[in-house]
């Protein structure tokens, strides 16, 4: 017998909706990443992007445990000399919520090709709304 290797133009894919009310940070990152990447089918192959779409809404309304909200900070750098900037998760929830859920789940795909374009798959807004409803997204319910 042979293994099996998924073909990139034999993939079907599929989008999801997660709510993100009240879910924790890191167990939405990793159920978003798992389904990006394909994990979660029989048909997986690793250098072949077999996932599906994730569209995450109410961004703005994740939890986080212990005193993560003011102990974690997100830095970035200018390229000059004294350019480093940080904010706190706080400050990030405030100002952009999207970005906090993006920056976890690209932390958990591959740092190659395949896992940048895994990562556009990924969809996130900070309310309620969405303009996929065409995709016909399917619910999935996450314990808070």
């Amino acid at each position: 017998m042979k293994t099996y290797s998924a073909k990139p133009g034999e993939v079907e894919r599929k989008w999801y909706l997660i709510d993100a009310e009240g879910i924790i940070l890191g167990r939405l990152a990793s159920k978003c990443a798992t389904i990006l990447r394909g994990k979660d089918k029989p048909q997986y192959t690793p250098h072949v992007d077999t996932g599906d779409f994730v569209v995450v809404v109410n961004a703005e309304k994740i939890r986080v445990t212990g005193g993560k909200e003011l102990k974690k900070e997100y830095f970035r750098h200018s390229g000059y000399p004294g350019g480093l900037k940080s904010e706190t998760l706080q400050e990030a929830l405030a100002k952009h919520p999207e970005r906090v859920i993006e920056h976890a789940v690209k932390g958990m795909l591959p740092k190659t090709t395949l896992g940048r374009a895994q990562g556009l798959k990924l969809k996130v807004y900070a309310g309620p709304d969405h303009p996929h409803a065409a995709q016909q997204p399917e619910k999935i319910e996450m314990e808070a």
